[in-house]
């Protein structure tokens, strides 16, 4: 079995993981999982409550299970959150994998979900899917619109776009401008 490296919360970060850091690759459902639960820890307490950080094994289970993600989900109380992040795969099966990542989020304070795609309409198929199946789960209907991402220039940037947008928008949340242009 390959070394941990760290263990935070409820990731496991192996050597394999770490050396993804480096150029050129593209992070693992383990890194930006990690990314994810340590921005939750590092939050302010009252800001972090009105987040949801999903992981991409929960965002891809949401993807691949239609039907059974509301009941799943409920636990979380998703519809009490502010802002819910959700790490769009284009990998349509159900095991680990996919060749790029996007960032979907839903917004209560506009009841829509904003997509952001580095490479845009890349994931615009499996972020609309996501959308489908969360709103099952969230009051009302709520809206779906691609939003403008930065773009990246090269084939490995992808999950960093992902963690660097979703820690734009929780400052823009603590700061009340949240999904605002």
């Amino acid at each position: 079995m390959e070394q941990v490296v760290l263990s935070y919360g409820d990731c496991l970060l192996r050597c394999s993981d770490v050396c993804l850091l480096d150029a050129p690759h593209w992070l693992n459902d383990n890194v930006i999982g990690f990314i994810f639960e340590f921005l939750a820890s590092t939050l302010p307490q009252a800001l972090t409550q009105r987040i949801a950080f999903l992981s991409p094994e929960v965002s891809q289970f949401i993807k691949c299970c239609e039907r059974e993600a509301p009941e799943f989900l409920k636990p979380l109380d998703l519809p009490s959150k502010d802002l819910i992040l959700l790490p769009v795969n284009d990998n349509a099966g159900s095991e680990a994998g996919g060749t790029h990542w996007s960032l979907l989020a839903y917004v209560r304070q506009f009841q829509s979900y904003l997509h952001y795609d580095s490479a845009p309409g890349t994931n615009k198929p499996h972020a609309r899917l996501m959308a489908r199946s969360l709103s099952a789960l969230l009051r009302g209907n709520p809206a779906y619109r691609e939003e403008n991402a930065p773009a990246q220039h090269n084939s490995y940037d992808c999950g960093m776009y992902v963690v660097c947008v979703a820690e734009a928008l929780c400052e823009q949340l603590g700061n009340g401008q949240c999904g605002k242009r």
